[in-house]
């Protein structure tokens, strides 16, 4: 499937349309490209507000009456996507989407409130994404794309992106309460206020406790707060925001199915909750301070500019393999990430002229700058016991782009961008001095999108361009393995990915908007930092492509239907990994994604909703001889409403209590007692049924 010549094939074939399509008849038999609203939607994909039938808005009503887990869960809003965890509930979560297992955020670029959360050069993974600071009660909308379409969207873009952006005002303050099975609890207050000046100030403060069904019991301890400051309209305004989260855990990690299997390990009875290695967990904290400044002028030119700095500590302690290293003491290890991040941005879009046509036209400015120190350790118990690598690491990247919005035609328009990215890292190995250096990388991305109808209230889509992700700094200068020794080949600061989509959306039925997307994704390389190891993992280049079916209805008011179905095909091109024939299947992929909610809501004082998730198996071999197992799950919420401005709300996660697992590998292990290492299965079960009863109180 070659979809690099999609513009020009498509209208080549408008082409070869009868007459009576063509020309002014045609012209007249389109629609006004105007941006439809439809009452009662939670999604905000109405004809003539997108450049692709991947990209979306989902809006604060949904998040409402969906129950969750954990608050990453508010990217599975996003069609397609999956929030899992392989870990304690402190870590980042596990991300899946269009085939890609992205690990912790990889080629999936996140921000909140404008701040970026994926961290490039990681200790624990490139990219790492950690949205546990989320207070999903204060999300005002998601942005998301999918592909490497975009001009605004740079690193760890190439599979999508999501933009959540923070309410600067509450209808009403706040004050909500959640108990829970499992020690769960949680404590929220909210509220703004008009302050001098015709500002606005909003404050937030959440503290939650949760031992999950662990048997080694995971005493997350989670607290997080936020203060925005906010005047003018959506026209002229700004805003400044400060936050700060702090959370420490004891984390049951993933264990070998033959030990769940066996039912016991070294004596002890062993089940699908317990830990091998009772010292794993970790810390982490984040505080921030943001601020963003936007004006539009008398002609409907809109400026933008926006600024942040960050501090963010990570500290984790990890045993994958259990004996397999160090038999004596274990094969824990330590990573540990400090860091402080300063980034700015500016954009700038107006209305002008593109011969006799119509435009629009942004052009921006993005600066990032990370000052790291990261290290990897071997430790016992959460003990130091050897110095694997730390280094001090600067990191800049810089970009440019620009995109312009022709309207060719009443039915057809076209999105033109080009962005250029540079990366330039310097790092001082404190331990290898080989591995001390700099290097630098520069990147253009092009894109092209063509939009054309509507029809019958119908749009077609085609996109097509290039994007990329960064590759941790410590890979762009390294020359010795850590541990051993051995040369080490650099690897690129920039990996090339290429991307093409077919698209439809359609709002033919009342009530319904429905889209459709055939998609391909190219990669040169899956070149990735192993923290877990401190050296480079190669992978060949690799080709995903799949087929997307999004739905949304509201046949009655009190009526809301979703359904999300995605299929996926990921391969490697040349059947390698690392020089070595492996087979062509890229291992953790998932080829199969179903969501669907029924939502009946406003019944009186009662809302209710339902979600189903299925995730499908995917190989967990590069020669698909093990396989993950599908799994499938209920969240039910059922929420009530008084005329004292209380809300009582039930959850019930995994309604019918099935078995499943969250995560699934296949690599070597070696436990006490065990004379060598097995591959085998290694899982981190999902959570059994949980029950979670919330008391919200308006003021």
């Amino acid at each position: 499937m070659n979809f690099q010549f999609l513009p020009l094939a498509l209208l080549a074939l408008l082409a070869l349309l009868p007459p009576a399509l063509q020309g002014q008849e045609l012209l007249a038999a389109a629609e006004p490209l105007e941006r439809v609203e439809v009452s009662g939607h939670h999604y905000d994909n109405a004809i003539g507000s997108s450049d692709a039938a991947s990209q979306g808005v989902v809006r604060a009503e949904l998040l409402k009456v969906r129950p969750l887990l954990r608050p990453g869960e508010v990217l599975e809003t996003v069609p397609g996507l999956v929030v899992t965890q392989h870990s304690g509930d402190g870590k980042a979560n596990q991300y899946f989407l269009r085939g890609f297992n992205l690990d912790h955020g990889t080629d999936f670029a996140t921000t909140v409130n404008g701040m970026p959360v994926n961290m490039p050069t990681n200790a624990h993974g490139q990219g790492y994404s950690d949205l546990n600071f989320l207070i999903p009660e204060l999300v005002d909308r998601i942005d998301y794309r999918k592909g490497p379409y975009f001009a605004k969207n740079g690193d760890f873009s190439a599979a999508g992106s999501a933009d959540v952006a923070y309410r600067t005002t509450l209808e009403a303050p706040f004050a909500q309460a959640t108990l829970g099975g499992e020690g769960y609890r949680r404590l929220l207050g909210a509220g703004s206020a008009a302050v001098a000046g015709g500002n606005t100030l909003l404050g937030a403060l959440e503290v939650m406790r949760d031992d999950g069904p662990w048997t080694l019991k995971e005493g997350l301890r989670r607290t997080n707060g936020l203060l925005t400051l906010a005047g003018g309209s959506s026209a002229a305004g700004w805003s400044t925001s400060l936050m700060g989260y702090d959370a420490h855990w004891t984390s049951t990690d993933q264990v070998p199915q033959r030990l769940i299997s066996a039912g016991s390990y070294l004596g002890r009875p062993f089940g699908r909750f317990d830990a091998v290695d009772p010292s794993d967990g970790g810390q982490s904290s984040r505080a921030s301070l943001s601020a963003e400044w936007h004006d539009t002028d008398a002609g409907g030119a809109r400026t933008q500019v926006s600024g942040f700095a960050l501090h963010d500590a990570l500290k984790l302690f990890s045993n994958f393999t259990y004996r397999m290293d160090r038999p004596e003491t274990g094969d824990q290890f330590s990573q540990s990430d400090d860091r402080n991040v300063f980034g700015l941005q500016a954009s700038r879009s107006f209305d002008h002229g593109w011969g006799p046509f119509a435009a629009r036209s942004e052009v921006g400015l993005q600066w990032r700058h990370d000052r790291i120190h990261v290290g990897l350790f071997d430790t016992q118990d959460r003990q130091l016991i050897a110095t694997t690598r730390v280094d001090d690491v600067r990191e800049t990247l810089l970009a440019a782009y620009a995109q312009t919005a022709v309207e060719f035609t009443p039915w057809l328009r076209g999105l033109f961008g080009l962005r250029a990215d540079r990366v330039d890292a310097h790092v001082d190995s404190l331990l290898e001095p080989r591995n001390t250096g700099s290097a630098g990388k520069a990147l253009l991305s092009p894109k092209l999108s063509l939009v054309l109808g509507p029809w019958s209230r119908t749009e077609f889509f085609v996109n097509t361009g290039s994007g990329f992700h960064s590759n941790d700094a410590r890979g762009m200068t390294t020359t010795a393995d850590p541990k051993t020794g051995e040369a080490q080949q650099r690897v690129p600061g920039l990996v090339r990915a290429r991307g093409s989509e077919l698209g439809l959306r359609t709002e033919i039925v009342p009530g319904l908007q429905s889209s459709l997307a055939l998609w391909r994704l190219d990669f040169a390389s899956e070149l990735t930092y192993s923290g877990d190891a401190g050296t480079t993992a190669a992978n060949g280049p690799s080709r995903r492509y799949g087929l997307e079916w999004n739905n949304h209805w509201v046949p009655q008011p009190w009526l809301l239907l979703d359904l999300d179905l995605a299929w996926t095909h990921a391969r490697f091109k040349d059947n390698e990994s690392d020089g070595i024939t492996t087979g062509p299947f890229v291992p953790n992929s998932v080829d199969r994604v179903f969501t669907g909610t029924v939502t009946l809501k406003d019944l009186g004082p009662w809302t209710v909703s339902l979600t189903e998730r299925y995730i499908g198996a995917g190989a967990l071999t590069a020669d698909n001889s093990v396989r993950s197992s599908a799994s499938l799950v209920s969240n039910l919420r059922v929420s009530r409403k008084f005329s004292t401005g209380t809300t009582l709300s039930l959850d019930v996660l995994n309604l019918f209590d099935r078995r499943y697992n969250d995560i699934e590998y296949d690599y070597a292990t070696q436990l006490k007692g065990e004379a060598a290492p097995v591959n085998d299965k290694v899982v981190h079960p999902g959570e059994p049924r949980t029950v979670r009863l919330t008391l919200r109180q308006a003021f």
